[in-house]
Order: structure tokens, then C-alpha cells, then sequence
């Protein structure tokens, strides 16, 4: 087990834009009514937000950077860190959509800039190597955006993607701080899992070629080619209601946790409604403690964390006293990771829309 615990380190702001464009389950072509109203009701998806072609996922944190920075009163030449963490970033492969949001938010090239590309864990990777690098107090504050357009990866023809996921960018603001309360994190990997969750072409091991756009159909409504992200839906709802239940149990067995009373709230990456229901069910957690907002917003991918504490948790944690979150997050690799962090008189803009 990886874990490290991260000193010194503040959550000071979190914010969140998304397109105003609300695409519903029921208006999605590939369902008849009667297929949309089973969907809402298992995998609990509704509705999404997502935006035009146009629209990058940088464009959206970009946004809500801005506004955050804003709120929080900090000067664009104070953040020392800029961590970008997406899947889908403005060009590929280079060059890294975090060195042009240093330019676009008028940063100090002084900033240290770096791209994390882990899909769905993205929230929980970003904290652990901006803490890190935080803690020593060597720098002293980091703008973290999280953000996807995971829609566009896949087929629209894909009956397995196509309503799942909505479109999302974020910003999480960390500073060195010798008061605040530790930062707990650990990640597990399985490697061997990688190809539930893939593209098969685009990379150095399987370039674009022709064949590459060449549409299979699979049965069941999926029709892709090998450029377009795949979900093996079984063997990701295999992996996520074993996995990272057992890592979350773990974390609650070394810190001696009390699930009704030490935790304030569970933030679990919302996959679907089946997963989080599953996961809350095995571990005995109390329902109250768990937010939903994928009924709203769908699966938001690396931004799924922060869009909680936006959209569902917001007044809590701009209070000024502590709120405890235990955070638990899976998807691409495959990977997860388990969190523990206090919130602390939190700046926390409205949801904003582009």
C-alpha cells in the first residue's frame, strides 16, 4: 500500500464551472422510454451537463480558476504550483495543457507546471503531489484543476458510454499551512485490469491508421471503433465493488474511525448510482453522510470529488469548523485511492455556467 501523510497543507478553496446545456436521459436517441426509465433508476444518471465541441475541459477550469482566485483574493503571481489533471487536454501529445493555462491565468513563469493524466482518481492524485510538494514548505500554494470532456472520447453510438458522462472543470486551491490538520492518502493499482477501461488506438503502441475508424458493432447498442474509449461495464462494476470498499475499510481500521460519528462526510466518486449504493451498503455507512449529485451532473470523471463539494456540501465546509471527509475514487489503470481531509472555513464560489 502506498500512503502518505501529507503535513502542513490547507484545502483553502474549491470551485467548479460546467456548461448550462442539459442533455436528459430520456432525449437520448439510443434509448426507447422504457430503456431511459430503468436507466435513471439503476445507474440513478438523469441528466448531464455537456457543452460544444468548442468547449474544452481547460476551458472550464480556466473559468473556474479565475473565479475562485477572485474570491479568494490571492495574487496570480503568489501560486507557486499549477497542476493540471485531465484525459482530455487541449492537444496531444504535447504540448501540456498545464504550461497554457500558466499563460491563459497569467501566472508567473515561476510557476511550476505539470499535466496528470488519471481520469477518475485525478482529485486524489493532484492532492497527493501538490501536498507533497507543499508540505516542506518550500513552496507555499498550488492551483489544482481538475476537469474532462470524457463524452468526446467515445462513440456516440456507444449505448455503454454515451449516458454516463458530463462535462466539468475544476479548481482546488491548497497552501502551506503548519496549522492545518494532516492530509491522509493511499492508492492501490491494478495493472493487469487496464483494458476495462481504454483506447485501444491513438498512442505510441497502436498509432492512427485508417482501420482505426473502421466501427465494430458488439451487441447490446455499443458500436466503436478502436479509436474510441471502451467500458467493459462487468469487470468496472466487479473492480469497483471490491476494490476500493476494501481500501476504504482499511483506512477506517488504522485510524480507529467511527463511520457515525468521526466523519462528517463520504465522498465517493460517482460512477453510477449501482456502485455508490453498493459500496455504501457494504461498508455500513450512514446514507445521511453520503452525497449524490450524479442524478444532476453524471459521472464528471477526475472532477467528481470536487463537483460534490460544490454542488451538495458547499455551506458546511465554508463554515469555520472543521468537517471531516473520508473520499474514495477508482477508475483508470486501473487505480484507487482513499483520502482523508479537513475542510476548514473553505472559499467556495456558486456553481458557475458557460
Amino acid at each position: 500500500m502506498a500512503r502518505w501523510t501529507i503535513k502542513n497543507v490547507r484545502l483553502a478553496g474549491v470551485s467548479a464551472c460546467m456548461p448550462k446545456h442539459i442533455v436528459k436521459t430520456a432525449d437520448i436517441p439510443l434509448f426507447t422510454p422504457e430503456e431511459a426509465t430503468v436507466f435513471d433508476n439503476t445507474v440513478g444518471i438523469r441528466e448531464r451537463r455537456i457543452g460544444p465541441e468548442t468547449l474544452c475541459a481547460s476551458d472550464m477550469c480556466q473559468a473556474a480558476a479565475e473565479k475562485l482566485l477572485a474570491d479568494m483574493g490571492w495574487e496570480k503571481d503568489s501560486i507557486d504550483m499549477l497542476v493540471f489533471e485531465s484525459v482530455t487536454g487541449d492537444y496531444y501529445p504535447t504540448p501540456p495543457t498545464s504550461c497554457l493555462l500558466q499563460d491563459r491565468l497569467g501566472l508567473s513563469t515561476n510557476c511550476f507546471c505539470i499535466d496528470l493524466p488519471m481520469g477518475c482518481c485525478g482529485t486524489l492524485y493532484a492532492i497527493n503531489v501538490a501536498g507533497n510538494m507543499l508540505s516542506s514548505g518550500n513552496i507555499h500554494r498550488a492551483l489544482l484543476l481538475v476537469g474532462d470532456t470524457a463524452l468526446r472520447m467515445g462513440s456516440q453510438q456507444d449505448k455503454s458510454r454515451v449516458p454516463l458522462f458530463g462535462d466539468c472543470g475544476t479548481a482546488i486551491a491548497l497552501e502551506y499551512d503548519t496549522s492545518a490538520e494532516d492530509i491522509i492518502i493511499d492508492f492501490q493499482t491494478l495493472g493487469s485490469g487496464h483494458k476495462s477501461l481504454m483506447t485501444p488506438h491513438g498512442g505510441f503502441r497502436n498509432r492512427i491508421t485508417p482501420e482505426s475508424f473502421i466501427q465494430e458493432d458488439f451487441g447490446n447498442g455499443i458500436i466503436r471503433a478502436p479509436k474510441d474509449t471502451l467500458i467493459d461495464g462487468m469487470s468496472v462494476l466487479t473492480f469497483a465493488i471490491s476494490r476500493p470498499p476494501k481500501s476504504i475499510q482499511q483506512m477506517i481500521d488504522d485510524y480507529n474511525i467511527d463511520v457515525n460519528t468521526d466523519i462528517d462526510y463520504f465522498l465517493i466518486h460517482q460512477a453510477n448510482k449501482l456502485i455508490v449504493d453498493r459500496v455504501v451498503k457494504k461498508l455500513k455507512l450512514p446514507t445521511e453522510k453520503v452525497p449524490y449529485d450524479l442524478e444532476e451532473f453524471g459521472n464528471l470523471g477526475g472532477a467528481s470529488i470536487p463537483s460534490l463539494m460544490v454542488t451538495r456540501i458547499a455551506e458546511p465546509m465554508r463554515n469555520n469548523q472543521p468537517i471531516k471527509m473520508l473520499c474514495s475514487s477508482f477508475g483508470l489503470g486501473l487505480s484507487w485511492g482513499t483520502m482523508l481531509i479537513t475542510a476548514n472555513n473553505v472559499i467556495i464560489p456558486e456553481l458557475i455556467e458557460i
